[in-house]
């Protein structure tokens, strides 16, 4: 997919130049032509792995199973944090940032040449909670709509066709959807499509994480302190996701960003709160996977009771 993007970018930049109206087209036709290949290849796949298809059942579930899996990234989201912390030198002496701002580069839209420590930690407590979200939980949501649809009629579009989709509106919105440059006009199509389609699991997230991290007396303060907090953010969706994660977590996020030598300022979040700390950013980790586990435990029963 990241593939595809860029090279229709580069196509699209090049015919367009700096013309809004025709950047806006381009972004358009980026978004349409890969929804319709990701969507198509899911569908495909779905085909050849239903009873009576074209593969072997030995063969065609373990391949759907692999593909479905493929659209959640708690692995590789934690292996990345991970990593910028393991990069981040410990103790008093001088340290060199250098490995954790290129780690977090990976990881991260914002500027990361002059972040301090305490930025780096806050920077991967932040992606942590908004990545969970996109990587992990808006997938696993659709994947479930998808598997209801199946229940309805299997000759439609199913769990990984949906599950791709979203991938797509997703991979689409973390490289073009920026506000700068031409990325303005060029990345809105699929920024306001990721937008949609991660609304729903957004915000059963910040009902459903404190069910498993505050006490019970306190769940409806923390999410309504969160919600408040979190919508003051421009996005529809992150300020959400980080709101909750940092209430939960413990951890205060939220400031001034560089992106793209512009800066930005984002809302405090759970002011009252430490900075990001070590400990802190693997309490958060930890919360991502106990919610991941409750949602497919959920999502089991209501599949069994349906």
């Amino acid at each position: 997919m990241g593939s595809c993007i860029s090279a229709l970018r580069k196509w699209v930049e090049s015919w367009a130049h700096n013309h809004p109206r025709k950047l806006r087209l381009g972004g358009f036709l980026i978004t349409t032509a890969l929804l319709l290949v990701s969507g198509f290849t899911g569908w495909l796949i779905e085909r050849l792995a239903l009873p009576g298809g074209a593969l072997p059942q030995w063969l065609a579930t373990p391949i759907l199973v692999f593909s479905l899996a493929s659209g959640l990234a708690a692995r590789s989201l934690i292996k990345a944090v991970n990593g910028v912390l393991i990069a981040l030198p410990e103790g008093n002496f001088q340290k060199d940032l250098l490995p954790a701002r290129k780690k977090l580069s990976e990881i991260v839209g914002r500027d990361v040449k002059k972040l301090t420590e305490d930025e780096i930690l806050r920077a991967a407590a932040e992606t942590s909670s908004e990545n969970a979200v996109d990587g992990i939980f808006a997938p696993l949501f659709w994947m479930f709509i998808g598997a209801l649809i199946w229940q309805h009629d299997k000759s439609l579009p199913g769990p990984l066709t949906l599950t791709l989709i979203f991938k797509a509106s997703s991979t689409l919105d973390s490289m073009i959807g920026y506000r700068h440059g031409q990325l303005r006009w060029l990345g809105t199509a699929g920024a306001r499509l990721d937008d949609i389609l991660t609304w729903i699991p957004c915000r059963l997230v910040v009902i459903s994480l404190p069910l498993l991290n505050a006490p019970w007396t306190t769940i409806p303060m923390t999410i309504y302190t969160a919600w408040k907090e979190g919508s003051q953010d421009k996005s529809p969706n992150s300020g959400l996701s980080q709101a909750i994660f940092a209430y939960c977590s413990g951890i205060k996020m939220g400031g001034f960003n560089y992106y793209n030598e512009n800066l930005i300022y984002k809302p405090i979040l759970a002011a009252k709160s430490p900075k990001a700390n070590r400990q802190g950013i693997q309490k958060l980790l930890t919360m991502i996977l106990k919610l991941e586990l409750f949602w497919i435990s959920i999502m089991a029963i209501l599949w069994y009771l349906i």
